[in-house]
């Protein structure tokens, strides 16, 4: 039999190849060129890049072989995940490779920043000596305000820590004991922009966070305080920042990302106590190693025929044929589950209940987890450190099976208690041969709608014109409602509308249908990727 044939399309690390082993052809091609890519890839059963290649859906249709993708790194913008997997292409990554890396940077843009180590540098060398103009702040017994407690998050905490600063933390989705154990005290956004003295962004890009720290936010700053954002462009309002750099709020910010990439202009740009970097977070040799031995040995199990965990679309190993098709659902159920819940649950029970209960469903269960964590931590989310992330949030998880189903072939749902005792569920469904997705339950209420990228779901007491005001609303908004669904307990008891929508509903728009409604609850849920 002819060994698999591997293409490496970019340069990787000794290691890496080193990692393949002896049961592969190895392949060299270079992947940026568009033309060299296209005639070789067709040849071969897996490809392992960096960032300059591009997999997109020309490339996928062109290798027909083809089993495995493999991004030596976290990022995945230049590879067609959605083309990959409805061709049946495993696309893996190596999300845990530059958690240190990126945890360090942030800490030296804070340094950098903290003792003017840049402009110092550059004054020195044009001639001039000014120690007093570039006098620094010392981080010791600094108030130091941490956005985001996932794994880089922890790291930038514990080393600022070892530096003797206090360390304050906002993140919704971290039980306060959690983070009391590693010494941190979790408090609301708005205590922490008036207490940090210095304040460091690890926050994924979700529309919640998008422009979390924007004009308003930062005029609750403490006056001079410092800000470093090395997770996601976009999380900082760049403009806002500049406005308030300028004004003298912000004494100084360090800037791995922009919204923009690449990006050589910016305002930013012009100020002497602002320093930039080229999102250099993952760029050191240890963290392309690790990312590349990653991936080489994600190749190795794919083209094994076994269970990727670090897969980030079509899951191998031996999963029942009749199981994979709730995958994906259930993973959307645990996205689902988090926008309405708004926090991490303390207990999660994951429901499997008919037919496929004859079959290993334990995959269901990491599914939601992955789901439950994908819009709640900065870094990828995979099979094997949704389980970690759960434990490290104090979230208990049950799967629970029952071959009874008496209203759907099979049923998966999600239910969970949060910190205030109040229960979350959702539950969804795969109907006819094609596997249609279905949400069928919210919070005890009966619906049948498709998910869909946008969504909300509103909580209300049951009268007459609330549909009309709902749609009024959006509809001077410019969003257009795709689907609609109206449950209710019983006339003139609590009612629910789960709706889909073509484009996001603007917080603005949420928040006005919340008072003209006089909703208990309203949760827009976004699923575009």
């Amino acid at each position: 039999m002819p060994k698999p044939v591997v293409l490496i399309a970019e340069e990787l690390s000794p290691a890496t190849v080193e990692a393949l082993g002896p049961d592969f052809e190895i392949r060299h091609a270079n992947g940026a060129d568009r033309a060299e890519l296209l005639a070789v890839i067709p040849e071969v059963d897996a490809i392992l890049i960096r960032s300059a290649t591009k997999v997109d859906a020309e490339a996928l249709a062109a290798a027909t072989r083809l089993k495995v993708v493999a991004r030596a790194g976290v990022g995945l913008d230049n590879v067609d995940v959605k083309a990959a997997t409805q061709a049946g292409v495993m696309v893996v990554n190596a999300p845990l490779s530059n958690v240190v890396s990126a945890a360090e940077h942030a800490i030296g843009l804070l340094l950098a920043v903290a003792r003017n180590i840049p402009a110092a540098n550059s004054s020195l060398r044009a001639g001039e000596w000014k120690r007093s103009k570039y006098t620094g702040t010392e981080l010791y017994e600094k108030t130091i305000g941490v956005l985001g407690l996932g794994r880089i998050g922890v790291l930038v905490a514990q080393r600022l820590s070892a530096f003797g600063m206090n360390v304050i933390a906002y993140d919704p989705y971290v039980q306060p004991g959690r983070a009391a154990q590693m010494g941190v005290r979790l408090v609301p956004l708005p205590e922490l922009l008036a207490a940090a003295d210095m304040i460091t962004v690890h926050l994924p890009k979700t529309p919640e966070t998008l422009g979390l720290l924007g004009e308003a936010e930062l005029a609750l700053v403490k006056p001079g305080v410092l800000i470093v954002n090395a997770a996601r462009g976009g999380l900082v309002d760049e403009h806002a920042l500049y406005v308030a750099l300028k004004e003298g709020r912000v004494a100084g910010a360090g800037i791995d990302v922009f919204v923009t990439e690449p990006t050589t202009e910016s305002p930013l740009f012009e100020l002497e106590n602002v320093v930039v970097t080229p999102h250099l977070g993952a760029s050191t040799e240890e963290a392309q190693e690790k990312a590349g031995i990653a991936v080489a040995r994600s190749v190795r199990l794919a083209l094994a025929g076994e269970l990727v965990p670090d897969a980030v679309n079509v899951q191998g190993g031996v999963i029942a044929e009749d199981v994979r098709p709730g995958i994906p659902l259930t993973e959307k159920l645990g996205r689902i589950f988090t926008a309405l819940a708004g926090e991490v649950a303390q207990q999660l029970d994951v429901e499997v209940r008919g037919e496929i209960t004859e079959h290993d469903v334990k995959v269901l269960e990491l599914a939601a987890l992955k789901g439950v964590f994908t819009d709640v931590v900065e870094e990828q989310v995979s099979y094997v450190n949704a389980p970690l992330l759960a434990a490290e949030r104090g979230l208990e998880v049950r799967l629970v099976t029952d071959a009874d189903s008496p209203e759907f072939r099979n049923l998966v749902t999600l239910r969970g208690t949060l910190a205030d005792g109040r229960q979350v569920s959702v539950a969804g469904t795969l109907v006819g041969p094609k596997h249609h997705e279905k949400l069928v339950e919210v919070d005890g209420f009966d619906i049948e709608i498709e998910p869909a990228a946008h969504m909300a779901v509103l909580r209300y007491v049951d009268r007459p014109g609330i549909v009309g005001v709902v749609g009024r609303i959006l509809g001077e908004t410019n969003v257009n409602i795709a689907g609609m669904q109206v449950s209710r307990d019983r006339k003139g008891g609590q009612a629910l509308v789960a709706m889909t929508v073509d484009s996001a509903i603007p917080q603005a728009a949420l928040d006005e249908i919340v008072r003209e409604i006089d909703a208990v609850n309203a949760r827009s849920i976004d699923l575009d990727d």
